[in-house]
């Protein structure tokens, strides 16, 4: 997307299943091997009840928005924050939902609300700050 175009107030929101393949890719990947993940039997003996996907997974589908969806190609990450409001389980439906804030044009930086939602509620909240190159 154009920075340009980009004005405050632009929503963009992407739907996201969170799949049991996901989950151990991420944990193959990332090493985090935690059973609450991985292990229905453990994860049933957890406050959880079942398994719960990783955190920084879930919060990485908010990467996937910024650099294809919106702003799109091109976008540069330079901060994220993350809170870590409930679990996500594993075979959820998640929507991220990325909100402009502002932006400086003499930076051509993008500071976005972003969210990740699960069932109508808030599961990650957070704030990211975007580089968009010319």
């Amino acid at each position: 997307m154009n920075f340009e175009n980009i004005i405050k107030g632009d929503v963009k929101e992407v739907e996201f299943l969170v799949t049991d393949e996901m989950v151990r890719e991420f944990a193959k990947i990332t090493g985090d091997n935690n059973p609450l993940h991985l292990d229905e039997e453990f994860a049933k003996k957890s406050i959880f009840g079942r398994r719960i996907a990783h955190g920084m997974l879930v919060a990485s589908l908010i990467s996937k928005v910024l650099g294809h969806d919106f702003p799109g190609a091109g976008t540069i990450y330079i901060s994220q924050s993350v809170k870590f409001r409930k679990p996500v389980y594993v075979g959820d439906d998640v929507k991220v939902h990325v909100e402009v804030k502002d932006k400086n044009a003499v930076r051509r930086r993008v500071f976005l609300v972003t969210n990740v939602i699960d069932n109508g509620a808030i599961v990650i909240s957070g704030e990211a700050e975007v580089y968009l190159p010319v």
